[in-house]
């Protein structure tokens, strides 16, 4: 008899590798700053039932006690040399609390999910990841049950045997809204092999997830999330050039490595304003992650050569919503303006599913999608300052209302409202 499919999270690097290294910058720069998140369900439609909200509350607590393994630190270390070894030895200590740190609530009358965190950044930095997913894997354990993995291996090789066909390089960046953890780990099997099996032309540079990359022997990958421009706005109470002070401060601990600069906290207008010659040429490149990306590519390589940079040696990676078919077209648009595509595709890979069977309700069908959800947990308040996030789609602006258009009118983006 096979062992039952492993369930929820059991490694502290079942996570992204932005957390692990902002987590760094942040024992560095800011160890003492208090920070808030709350949790926001964009699919509202798709919500837990009790059995569900049962699961996710045991599965959160059990967050308290992974620990680091000497194996998992030591491969850290050699694998990304560039995280300091005091980082190193405090992570060797580290432990979550979620029993003070994380309040979940339920309503069983609405179903409605919440989930607010609290306490120094330093120690609440690591729970984004690893409950996105839990709630996730909750609600297609016990809510949405139509559906399976047969057919995911299939599906998930023949997506990647197609962007490696295609030329693309792309790293898998799915773990905070995967279907569950035997998707994942049934996705990167799938990538690991069409990888091996493809073109040289193209190629799987590897996963954001840190425990993935080490079962699979692939490249841990990813820089730097939208929360630590976030925070440190709130910090210096100055978003006007909230970016400048981020990458500053990112550049100050990684160098030259961690080299690609998230652009849409705040807008892209904002970080173009901050992004001059000396940052332009001192990073490697840009993530797109909101708005129009055809744009944006016609953007990026107008703002390089404005400021006197060849936008031939920098790299635009994108991450917004990806497909193959999305992914290739991006290529061939970026190649033909002179820059450097690359690929960082979530969801379409850890939660395309397709229904089994007809719903009860008769909303779907045998062989329509089933689709996944839409889940964010993003900073509130850090440093005792609210925190807001002015994404170039405003569908993703997220903070108190009247504190995103404050930010809005600093910004001289006055005409847009959330």
């Amino acid at each position: 008899m096979s062992p039952p499919a492993a369930e929820g999270v059991h490694s502290l690097f079942d996570t992204d590798l932005y957390k692990l290294s902002m987590q760094a910058a942040v024992l560095h720069h800011f160890p003492d700053v208090h920070v808030k998140y709350s949790f926001t369900n964009r699919t509202s439609e798709m919500r837990l039932n009790v059995e569900a909200y049962a699961w996710l509350e045991d599965q959160v607590m059990k967050l308290g006690a992974l620990r680091v393994s000497e194996e998992e630190l030591t491969w850290l270390g050699e694998t990304l040399p560039f995280l300091s070894k005091d980082y190193l030895e405090w992570l060797r200590e580290f432990g979550m609390k979620p029993e003070e740190q994380v309040r979940l609530s339920f309503d069983e009358e609405t179903r409605e999910l919440g989930c607010e965190i609290e306490g120094l950044w330093s120690d609440t930095i690591l729970y984004e990841v690893p409950i996105l997913a839990l709630v996730s894997e909750a609600y297609f354990k016990f809510v949405d049950t139509d559906w399976d993995h047969d057919g995911q291996y299939e599906r998930a090789y023949e997506k990647g045997r197609r962007l490696i066909e295609a030329g693309c390089k792309f790293s898998e960046f799915g773990t905070r809204r995967r279907r569950d953890y035997e998707t994942h780990e049934i996705v990167m099997r799938a990538l690991v092999d069409a990888d091996r099996e493809g073109a040289a032309k193209g190629g799987l540079s590897g996963t954001s997830n840190v425990h993935l990359a080490r079962k699979f022997g692939v490249l841990p990958v990813g820089t730097v999330a939208h929360e630590w421009f976030m925070a440190i706005a709130a910090i210096t109470d100055d978003y006007t050039h909230a970016n400048h002070r981020a990458l500053t401060l990112w550049r100050e601990t990684y160098a030259n490595e961690l080299s690609i600069a998230l652009t849409d906290t705040f807008g892209t207008d904002a970080f173009l304003d901050d992004f001059g010659r000396g940052l332009s040429e001192a990073f490697k490149g840009v993530r797109q992650d909101s708005g129009d990306p055809w744009q944006f590519v016609e953007r990026m390589c107008g703002h390089y050569r404005g400021v006197g940079v060849d936008p031939s040696e920098k790299i635009l990676v994108f991450s917004d919503a990806l497909t193959v078919e999305k992914a290739v077209s991006l290529k061939a648009h970026a190649e033909k303006h002179g820059i450097i595509p690359a690929f960082g595709i979530g969801t379409f890979l850890t939660n395309d599913f397709i229904v089994v069977k007809s719903s009860e309700k008769g909303a779907v069908g045998e062989g329509d999608v089933s689709k996944p959800m839409n889940i964010v947990i993003k900073l509130s308040e850090a440093g005792g300052r609210r925190c807001v996030k002015i994404s170039d789609d405003e569908k993703k602006f997220t903070g108190d209302p009247g504190r995103v258009r404050e930010v809005l009118d600093e910004l001289g983006l006055g005409g847009r409202r959330d």
